[in-house]
């Protein structure tokens, strides 16, 4: 199984930190906060994606 490379791990950290911080408390989210929810979104649907298709 190949590695995933460092810097997509860590903008994924961030960008779900990001995310959890406007679940928590939504009156100081960003106001382009719902842009960073739909990235995270995708980027994590990628990274699930890769996942399952490196283990079958």
């Amino acid at each position: 199984m190949t590695k995933l490379p460092k810097p997509f791990i860590i903008v994924l950290i961030v960008l779900n930190a990001i995310v959890l911080l406007g679940q928590l408390w939504p009156e100081g989210a960003p106001p382009f906060a719902r842009v960073v929810n739909i990235i995270t979104l995708v980027l994590d649907l990628v990274l699930l994606i890769s996942i399952v298709r490196r283990k079958s």
